[in-house]
């Protein structure tokens, strides 16, 4: 007998489906149920809920938020029984189609990253993305099931959220803005940073409550006018508003190190046009000269996503304009077509397949797999490849054939000789961009002509790596760079076996492991290539290897947990910190990367050999942590501290040159009780630079600091620093 739940579900999926499925095929969606019903049994997911009503809510969000037809639906109805079926797979087939059996293999090959209590590895989501050649549905389910398990993540366990929360804010936020979907992008991002910054997405989301009012006010005074221009004109459109997301206004005010009110965009107002295919370029123009008559635009703040869409798929027209009071609005103008691919990604680019500005999301798949098969297995080098391949904005160059390039934001002159040619990056010696000579790290401008300079002499050099932003610029030096390395230690392997043979000292295993012990060196090939370029010299080789031949002392052995244990009962941060499920005999440190302070939210990470580092939630390195190690973090809480207790924390400040602002910022912090490590500063250009140490006895007095600072005439940004 079905429970009310699943009933309801089904009802529920069958509304989100009205559209996209005809009646006929109902039968098929329910055919799949029973077989969902029957291999889930009373089986409950990582956050409680029971597995078939997770499979319902992915297969309702499938077919409702992203409007994806009947094979989808299927598909993710029996996305997490697929391998438990009471059916064989060709009974499957026949009943259910080809498509299905083949979207549902790809899902089980991929199925080892959702073992959440597992190791996050990268080689999973290599394998993930891979499997977008084979049918992009399956990511697409993988997406919305993530999603749907942030929705219920307030239900799993607390050490269970952190890892995941960061998981998803890390990797499939980033993939859900590559493949357009910019509401759940949007939505991930959001429930996320609930966990991840707790403290910070309550105020906001807090203050957005509290300003709800005013805000629909100051909406329809700005849009009425627009409305009665627009009408008068004959167009036939709808407006809506959307406020900006949490994690938004959380980046904007960390980034311009402002309070909430000083955030003027916190909406948008967008005009959707509904109009013929073939004249929506030029009606969103004409709709964008009535808003300017209205409202003064800024010009600086266009951006024209309709000549040349996003490689998403993405076209829209945005403007920021002066609205009623001087308050600054956003306006977004745009077709129904366009607005369909905005909210719908890549269901609606398949959908419209064959409309101009579809080619982007082609060619980003085909970069992405480029990365994906080319690039080595070291996963710290693969996971920031791939996710700047996901989450930066584009700029558009031109070749000097007057051909459009794609590059991400941030790319340089050698980043597009590689994107033209392997060869021409690895001869590349600068550019000539709009008639001027560049060099190779000049960074491109969105509307660059770009022509390369070459030359037979040039090879591509270790320090390139640090300047280029592509994938594939990356990987195609590395390569290079190996392969030179290995000639090179080839070489230097000859030399020092030659030498060894003159000293008669057998080559072999033990020889070439105290050489690599005693230089500090990884590899062999490393030490290999530093004889061939002269960085070891050989008679010093030789001395090492002489001196071996004496006995060494043993290596003192590590002292027992029991014995570390009891040395740290009385750790100097217990009277402050509390390490949910404790690991015995580690003592725990507050990380110099991000400098904790008693209020802020924390984890703990147990590291191979300083005990527990404690860091911030909001650490630049805590979401790959927390993604690539999962089982390493701890659940971390401050507690009551002893009012002597003071942690060190940076605040960088920046103003324009002021008499008297120095001694107004020293004058500030004497009103509070914290010390002053060292405070430096910089005027030149008639701009003021400074970086302030401190020792405070908490965030609250910390940020209370940073807002006195803010306020000082000539004070523009104040910030608090990572390290």
């Amino acid at each position: 007998m079905e429970s009310k739940e699943i009933q309801s579900g089904y009802r529920a999926l069958l509304k989100a489906a009205k559209n996209t499925v005809a009646r006929e095929d109902y039968s098929k969606i329910r055919r799949a149920l029973n077989l969902a019903i029957k291999s889930c049994g009373g089986n409950k997911i990582l956050t409680g809920e029971l597995q078939i009503l997770h499979a319902l809510s992915v297969a309702r969000i499938i077919a409702g938020e992203m409007s994806l037809g009947l094979t989808s639906i299927i598909a993710a109805l029996l996305h997490d029984s697929y391998n438990n079926l009471d059916i064989s797979l060709q009974e499957l087939e026949k009943e259910l189609g080809k498509k299905v059996v083949e979207i549902l293999n790809g899902f089980s090959r991929v199925s080892s990253i959702e073992s959440m209590q597992s190791a996050y590895q990268a080689e999973n989501f290599r394998k993930l993305l891979l499997s977008l050649a084979d049918d992009v549905r399956v990511i697409l389910i993988k997406l919305v099931e993530r999603l749907e398990y942030m929705r219920n993540l307030d239900m799993a366990p607390g050490k269970e959220q952190l890892p995941i929360a960061s998981e998803t804010y890390f990797l499939y936020a980033p993939l859900a803005h590559r493949l357009g979907f910019y509401n759940i992008k949007s939505e991930m991002e959001d429930l996320a940073s609930k966990y991840l910054e707790p403290e910070q997405y309550s105020y906001i989301e807090n203050r957005l409550k509290q300003t709800t009012a005013s805000r629909n006010r100051f909406i329809r005074e700005f849009s009425q006018p627009l409305q009665e221009k627009l009408e008068k004109q004959g167009f036939k459109f709808e407006i809506k508003s959307r406020t900006k997301s949490i994690h938004s206004i959380m980046l904007k005010m960390k980034k311009q190190g402002v309070e909430f009110e000083e955030v003027y965009d916190l909406f948008a107002v967008r005009i959707i046009l509904d109009n013929k295919n073939d004249s929506d370029k030029s009606d969103c123009w004409r709709a964008y000269s009535v808003v300017t008559d209205l409202y003064q635009p800024n010009p600086s703040r266009l951006r024209d996503w309709i000549s040349v869409p996003k490689s998403n798929g993405y076209e829209s027209l945005h403007t920021t304009v002066v609205g009623p009071r001087g308050k600054w609005v956003e306006v977004q103008i745009r077709s129904k077509r366009m607005d369909e691919i905005a909210e719908k990604g890549l269901a609606a680019h398949f959908k419209y397949k064959g409309i101009k500005g579809e080619g982007g999301l082609d060619t980003w798949l085909s970069r992405m797999r480029e990365i994906l098969e080319s690039s080595d297995k070291e996963e710290t080098t693969f996971l920031d490849q791939v996710r700047s391949g996901l989450y930066t904005d584009e700029i558009f160059v031109f070749t000097p054939k007057g051909d459009l390039r794609q590059l991400p934001a941030g790319a340089t002159v050698l980043d597009f000789a590689f994107d033209i040619h392997t060869a021409v990056g690895a001869s590349c010696v600068g550019g000539k961009v709009n008639g001027k000579n560049v060099t190779i790290r000049y960074v491109l401008q969105n509307g660059d002509h770009v022509d390369i300079i070459r030359s037979k002499n040039q090879k591509p050099k270790q320090d390139w790596l640090s300047f280029v932003v592509t994938g594939k610029a990356k990987t195609k030096i590395k390569q290079v760079l190996n392969e030179e390395k290995a000639k090179a230690a080839a070489e230097g392997k000859e030399i020092l076996m030659r030498r060894l043979k003159n000293w008669k000292i057998p080559y072999g295993d033990v020889v070439i492991q105290t050489l690599i012990n005693h230089y500090n060196l990884k590899t062999a090939q490393n030490l290999y290539f530093l004889i061939e370029t002269g960085k070891i010299e050989l008679l010093e080789i030789k001395d090492v290897l002489q001196k071996d031949q004496t006995p060494q002392p043993l290596p003192q052995i590590a002292p027992s947990p029991e014995k570390e244990a009891k040395d740290l009962v009385d750790s100097q941060y217990s009277d402050f910190l509390i390490i949910e499920d404790r690991v015995e005999g580690l003592d725990y440190k507050l990380s110099k990367c991000c400098n904790p302070v008693l209020g802020d939210s924390v984890f703990g990470f147990v590291t191979i050999s300083e005990g527990i580092k404690i860091h911030r939630t909001s650490c630049p390195n805590a979401h790959y942590m927390m993604a690539r190690y999962p089982y390493r973090v701890v659940t971390a809480r401050w507690t009551k501290t002893k009012s002597s207790t003071s942690f060190i924390t940076s605040i960088k400040i920046t103003g324009v040159e002021d008499i008297g602002i120095v001694n107004k910022i020293v004058e500030i912090i004497s009103t509070y009780t914290v010390t002053i490590r060292n405070f430096t500063y910089n005027m030149e250009d008639g701009m003021f630079d400074g970086m302030l140490n401190l020792f405070v006895p908490n965030n609250d007095v910390l940020y209370g600091i940073i807002r006195k600072i803010h306020s000082i005439k000539g004070v523009l940004k104040v910030i608090r620093q990572n390290n």
